[in-house]
């Protein structure tokens, strides 16, 4: 999965992702400025720092961290210092002020962002043989072909046992937890925030999510570099993997707080201001997208607050 996604000619250093799947960024420009208001709230919270940190990890071609910069209040774009943290190379046309990164910066005050990218983090999956013991699964890159290997490592069965217990297929949570620790690690003084689709304990799926998309469709996970492959993940794992307080909530919640409502404007519009009726239709239908409790608005929002004492508390 490592080398299908980020070696040498792996999916996310060779292909554009809006080309293969879409995400909440790419539904709407109502789901960066909703995170542009989130980001008021963080600058709001710290007491506006002469320097507030805007930080997109996994950012993709830019197209969050520069949406929320045309989206933000000038007070606080005037300060603002946007970085990308992305393996890819940096793409043509992207605003010179953000700064491209392939890893992490060592100092964050403001807001980390991590939108759709614990996804992609990669990970071992484990599954049950006949005698019922825990065996990493192996794929043949060129044909997908699964067999099982050598029996689960204790690090990953202490993983499975306190996360994932039972028989089945494990997609052990391990590195999606050190990745997200190390970048909660980052923030000083702020806010780490991430979105993405994924499960709690009570919802494990038994065969696992790990799938494949290529072109829009969903398609076999073969880790040749052709497809992206994702599963979904561990939600409640990667938030107790800092030790820290957390929040935990469902992206429809998280936006309706922030202002994004889904809900048809009045009929009576289309007659006194028919142009601002279709506006607002449309307004709303991107809006119901982002917010579908079963697509994109089932997405779960995790965030730390760091430094922020009782100031914190950025939804609810």
């Amino acid at each position: 999965m490592q080398a299908a996604l980020y070696g040498d000619g792996g999916f996310f250093t060779r292909e554009e992702p809006a080309d293969h799947f879409r995400t909440s960024v790419h539904a709407s420009p109502l789901f960066a400025g909703a995170l542009a208001r989130f980001a008021v709230r963080v600058d709001e919270a710290l007491g506006h720092p002469a320097v507030f940190d805007l930080v997109d990890v996994g950012a993709g071609r830019g197209e969050l961290i520069a949406g929320m910069l045309a989206a933000l209040p000038s007070g606080l774009a005037g300060r603002v210092r946007a970085t990308a943290v992305e393996v890819a190379p940096r793409p043509g046309g992207l605003d010179p002020a953000v700064h491209w990164r392939p890893g992490l910066p060592d100092r964050v005050t403001g807001l980390l962002m991590a939108t759709e990218w614990l996804d992609n983090v990669p990970l071992d999956v484990l599954e049950t043989d006949e005698h019922g013991r825990l065996r990493k699964v192996l794929v043949d890159p060129a044909t997908g072909a699964e067999t099982l290997g050598a029996p689960a490592d204790p690090a990953d069965l202490f993983w499975a046992g306190r996360w994932w217990p039972g028989p089945g297929r494990i997609e052990v949570g391990t590195p999606r937890d050190r990745a997200w620790a190390d970048a909660v690690d980052a923030v000083r003084h702020g806010v780490a925030l991430c979105v993405d689709y994924g499960h709690v304990q009570a919802e494990r799926p038994a065969f696992g999510t790990l799938t494949g998309f290529r072109d829009g469709r969903q398609v076999p996970p073969v880790p040749d570099g052709s497809c992206d492959v994702t599963a979904h993940v561990a939600m409640d794992s990667v938030a107790a993997a800092t030790g820290a307080p957390f929040h935990l909530l469902r992206q429809r919640e998280a936006l309706r707080s922030l202002g994004v409502d889904g809900s048809r404007p009045s009929l009576e519009l289309a007659h006194t201001d028919p142009v601002g009726y279709l506006r607002r239709l449309s307004t709303a239908g991107a809006a119901a997208e982002l917010t579908d409790p079963t697509g994109l608005g089932g997405h779960w929002w995790l965030w730390h607050e760091v430094g922020l004492g009782e100031r914190g508390t950025m939804l609810g």
